[in-house]
C-alpha cells in the first residue's frame, strides 16, 4: 500500500462519498469522545438499533478515547451497560505478541475517516490501512498491508471463550454474565499459519483454544490484495452466526455493504431536515440524532431470539425483540423522540419489556442481553409504558405489562442499584409515604443497601411519586378504579419530603423528623447519595414532573417559583469549585447549581413556562445549547447515556421538549433553526418555522399553529403527529405578553386526569 496515495484518496472519500448532499455529512462520531469529567462516547459504526457495534479500542484506562494515539484493536460491543466488548480484532505486521500492548499501533485523527456506517484509519507504524463497515449482525473488516509477507490478524477475547480456526474460518463464542455471544468469521485470503495465546503463552500452529482471555491468530504470506474478514455474530449459536453472515453479506462486496449502510443512515438522519442555523449547530444536532439511534438493540435473528431473562430460545413471530436500554436516562427524552419518529418501534420495545417480565418475573429497568442490570433508581418502565400507550401506540400486551408494573410497585425493592424483592425500607415506604433517611454519620443497619450508592432516600421518593402517577394513569385507562385511586395517592408522596421551612426537598428520618443540619448543597456525601442521586437538593427540588403546579404551590406560587429557578441558575458553590466537582462529578455543565449534563435536570429550564414567564425558558435553552454543547471531541456537557442527553439537544434544537412524559404535551422553547421539517409516519410532516431566527433573536414574539394564532407555550403530541406547521415570529427582546396564561395547560392536565 502506498500511504502517500491513500491519504488524498481518503480526503476525496470524505468530500465526495455517500455523505454528499445529505444530512449525514454533519454527523461526526468523534464528538463526545473527550469527557468533561466522567464517561465518553465511542465513534461507533453500526446500523440503527442493530446488534453489531464496532469501534477502535484505544489506550486502556484513558477514558478520553480521542486523546489516545494508539489503537489496540477493533471491538464488537455487546448490548451491555458500559461493558462487554468481545471479539477484538487487530491486524499485525511482524511478530504477534501475547501482550496486546506490544501490537498496538499509532494512528492520527487527521488521517481518519469516520461515519456511522464506515470507519477507516491508518495504523502508521506497521503501515496498515484498516477499514470496517457493518450490517445488523455482521461486520466486514478490510486490512491493506504495506508489504505482502509476515502479516497476521489476531482475535483476542476478554472473558471465558472458545476459538477454533479451520482453514479460512474462525469461529467460537465468548461468555458474559452467563450468556454467550457466538461468532463465525471468514477470511477471503488463504491462511498460511495459525497460533493461539493462552495464559500469556504463544503456541504456534495450534488451531483451538478455550479459557479466560484467550486469543488466536492467523498468518498470511505473499498477499497481493487487502485481506477481508467477514464476521457474523449471534446470541443463539455458531451456526446462526454463520447464517447471519451469509444472509446479510453473501454475494455483496465490502463497498456494496458500505453503500447500503450509508443509505440506511441517510434515510434515518434525513427524517429531520433543517434550514438555517450555523454549520456548528448542524453538526451537533445531527450527531446527536445519530446517538439516539444506538439503543435499544434488536437481537431477533430469523424469527427467533435468545433471552437472557430465562436463558431460553424464543420464537419472535417476526416481531423484533429489543434489549439494551438505560431507562433512568431514556424515558425522559430518547423514548419520547422515538414516539415521534418511529412509534411502531417503540411499541415493539414495550412488548419486549413485557416479554422480559413474563420470562423473569420482574419488569426490568436497564435490560441487557444477559438480563436486567441493577442500575440507578425508579421503576421508569411505568413511564415508558404509559407514555407509549397514552400517545396511541398500543400494539403490545398492555394487560400483562400492567401486571408487571404493579408487581414492581408493590413487591420490588426501590433501593438504588438493586433488583429483587422488597426490604424493610420499602415496607416503610408503602406504610408511611417517604423513604427513610439516616443522619449523615449514622451507620447503615440494612445490609441490602449498596455501600457506595447509599439510600438516595429523597430522590427515591420523588422518582417513585412520578412513576406511581404514570401507573395510576394506566390503571384508569384500563378501568382499574381502585388501583387508580391508590397510585394517585402515592403520587403525592413527594410532598412528604418537602421541608416548608427551608423550601427544599429534604431527608426525613423514620421517626418523621427532618435530618438535622441538612445542607441542600453539600450534605449526603459523594453525589449526595445518602439523600439524592448524583446531585444535590438544588436541582432535585424541581423533580416533580407530574404535578408541577402542586410543586409551584409548595414553593409559594409563581413569583416565588420563578425566583427559585433564577437562583438555581445563579447559585455559587459554597466551597471551591474544584472541591465541589470532586464531590459531585456528575454536576457537569454546571450553571449555578443547574447541571446541564445530568438527566434529572433536563426539564428544569422549561419550567418557566409553567409559571407564566416562558421568555426565561427561551433564554435559558439557547444559553445551554450554545454554552455546553460543541462540535468537537469535548462536545457533550455530561454522560451521554442511551441517547438521552443527545435527545434533549435534538428536541431543544427543534424548539420543544417533553417535560412530563405521559401527558402528551411538549413545552415550547426556542429553536435555533429557521425551519425544522419532521417526516412522520403515514407520509405526514410537521414543520417548525422560526422567522427572523438568529443568535440574538431567541425570543418568541407570536405563534401560529396551522395558520391560527396561539398564545400558549405548549403543543400537543397529536398536533405534531397529525402534521402541520408551527410558525414562530422571533425577536431580540422578550414579549412578556406571549404565552403567560397557564390556564390552557391546566385544562389539558385536568382533562387527562378526568378521562
Amino acid at each position: 500500500m502506498n500511504l502517500k496515495l491513500a491519504i488524498p484518496a481518503l480526503i476525496l472519500a470524505i468530500l465526495f462519498g455517500c455523505s454528499k448532499n445529505d444530512y449525514t455529512k454533519y454527523v461526526d462520531p468523534n464528538i463526545g469522545s473527550v469527557s468533561t469529567l466522567l464517561t465518553t462516547k465511542n465513534p461507533t459504526v453500526h446500523r440503527p438499533h442493530s446488534m453489531v457495534r464496532v469501534f477502535p479500542v484505544t489506550e486502556p484506562g484513558l477514558n478520553d478515547r480521542y486523546l489516545s494515539d494508539k489503537i489496540y484493536g477493533f471491538a464488537i460491543n455487546m448490548p451491555a451497560y458500559r461493558m462487554g466488548k468481545v471479539s477484538e480484532i487487530m491486524p499485525v505486521h511482524g511478530e504477534v505478541y501475547a501482550d496486546r500492548k506490544l501490537n498496538a499501533a499509532v494512528y492520527d485523527h487527521d488521517l481518519e475517516e469516520v461515519h456511522p456506517w464506515y470507519h477507516q484509519v491508518i495504523l502508521e507504524e506497521p503501515e496498515i490501512l484498516a477499514a470496517w463497515t457493518t450490517t445488523e449482525q455482521a461486520v466486514l473488516y478490510r486490512f491493506e498491508f504495506s508489504t505482502p509477507d509476515s502479516n497476521s490478524i489476531v482475535l483476542r477475547t476478554k472473558n471465558n471463550a472458545k476459538i477454533e480456526i479451520n482453514q479460512n474460518t474462525i469461529a467460537g463464542w465468548e461468555e458474559f454474565q452467563g450468556s454467550k455471544q457466538f461468532f463465525h468469521g471468514e477470511f477471503d485470503q488463504s491462511v498460511q499459519g495459525t497460533g493461539i495465546i493462552k495464559n500469556g503463552v504463544i503456541n504456534p500452529n495450534e488451531t483451538s483454544v478455550n479459557g479466560n482471555s484467550v486469543a488466536a491468530y492467523v498468518e498470511f504470506e505473499k498477499l497481493a490484495a487487502p485481506v477481508e474478514l467477514r464476521f457474523g455474530i449471534s446470541f443463539i449459536s455458531e451456526e446462526q452466526a454463520k447464517e447471519n453472515l451469509i444472509s446479510q453479506a453473501a454475494n455483496k462486496s465490502f463497498d456494496e455493504i458500505k453503500d447500503i449502510s450509508c443509505q440506511i443512515w441517510k434515510d434515518n438522519i434525513g427524517q429531520i431536515e433543517v434550514k438555517g442555523g450555523t454549520e456548528r449547530q448542524k453538526r451537533i444536532f445531527y450527531t446527536s440524532l445519530y446517538r439516539t439511534k444506538v439503543r435499544m438493540v434488536d437481537i431477533s435473528e430469523d424469527g427467533r431470539y435468545y433471552s437472557g431473562y430465562d436463558k431460553e430460545l424464543h420464537q419472535s413471530a417476526n416481531r423484533p425483540f429489543f434489549v439494551d436500554d438505560w431507562l433512568w436516562d431514556t424515558f425522559r427524552s430518547s423514548h419520547p423522540l422515538g414516539m415521534i419518529l418511529d412509534p411502531e418501534r417503540e411499541g415493539d420495545m414495550v412488548q419486549s419489556y413485557t416479554s422480559m417480565y413474563e420470562q423473569d418475573g420482574w419488569m426490568p429497568g436497564f435490560p441487557q442481553f444477559y438480563g436486567d442490570f441493577p442500575a440507578m433508581i425508579g421503576f421508569h418502565s411505568a413511564a415508558l409504558v404509559w407514555d407509549t400507550y397514552q400517545k396511541g401506540e398500543r400494539e403490545f400486551n398492555v394487560g400483562k405489562a400492567y401486571e408487571g408494573l404493579k408487581k414492581n410497585a408493590m413487591k420490588a425493592t426501590m433501593l438504588p442499584w438493586r433488583v429483587g424483592p422488597m426490604c424493610v425500607l420499602d415496607t416503610f415506604y408503602l406504610e408511611n409515604g417517604w423513604y427513610p433517611a439516616l443522619a449523615e454519620n449514622e451507620p447503615e443497619p440494612v445490609a441490602m443497601v449498596h455501600g457506595f450508592e447509599k439510600r438516595q432516600a429523597v430522590a427515591l421518593t420523588l422518582e417513585h411519586s412520578y412513576d406511581d402517577w404514570c401507573l395510576a394513569q394506566l390503571a384508569k385507562a384500563l378501568n382499574k378504579t381502585e388501583d387508580y385511586n391508590y397510585f394517585m395517592g402515592r403520587s403525592q408522596n413527594y410532598r412528604n419530603v418537602f421541608n416548608a421551612e427551608t423550601g427544599f426537598m429534604s431527608p426525613r428520618k423514620a421517626n418523621g423528623e427532618w435530618v438535622a443540619d441538612f445542607d441542600p448543597q453539600l450534605s449526603g456525601g459523594i453525589g449526595s447519595r445518602m439523600y439524592f442521586a448524583e446531585n444535590n437538593a438544588w436541582p432535585w427540588s424541581f423533580n416533580v414532573m407530574h404535578d408541577i403546579y402542586g410543586l409551584i404551590d409548595l414553593m409559594g406560587g409563581n413569583k416565588a417559583f420563578v425566583e427559585r429557578l433564577d437562583r438555581l441558575f445563579n447559585q455559587p458553590t459554597n466551597i471551591s469549585k474544584w472541591q465541589f466537582m470532586g464531590q459531585f462529578p456528575d454536576a457537569t455543565g454546571l450553571n449555578g447549581m443547574f447541571p446541564a449534563g445530568n438527566e434529572p435536570s433536563f426539564h428544569i429550564p422549561y419550567l418557566y413556562n409553567y409559571a407564566g414567564q416562558p421568555w426565561k425558558t427561551q433564554r435559558r435553552i439557547r444559553e445551554i445549547m450554545d454554552m455546553w454543547f460543541d462540535d468537537a471531541p469535548l462536545g457533550l456537557p455530561g454522560d451521554e447515556d442511551g441517547g438521552a442527553l443527545c435527545a434533549w439537544y435534538v428536541f431543544s434544537g427543534m424548539g420543544f421538549y417533553p417535560v412530563t412524559p405521559g401527558t402528551g404535551l411538549y413545552a415550547i422553547g426556542s429553536p435555533f433553526f429557521e425551519e425544522v421539517k419532521i417526516h412522520l409516519p403515514a407520509d405526514k410532516t410537521f414543520v417548525v418555522k422560526a422567522n427572523k431566527c438568529t443568535k440574538a433573536n431567541k425570543y418568541i414574539q407570536s405563534a401560529r399553529l396551522n395558520g391560527q394564532s396561539i398564545n400558549r407555550p405548549w403543543i400537543k403530541h397529536t398536533e405534531i403527529m397529525n402534521g402541520g406547521v408551527l410558525e414562530l415570529e422571533m425577536g431580540n427582546r422578550p414579549n412578556k405578553n406571549w404565552g403567560t396564561d397557564t390556564s390552557w395547560y391546566k385544562k389539558e392536565i385536568a382533562k387527562l386526569n378526568r378521562n
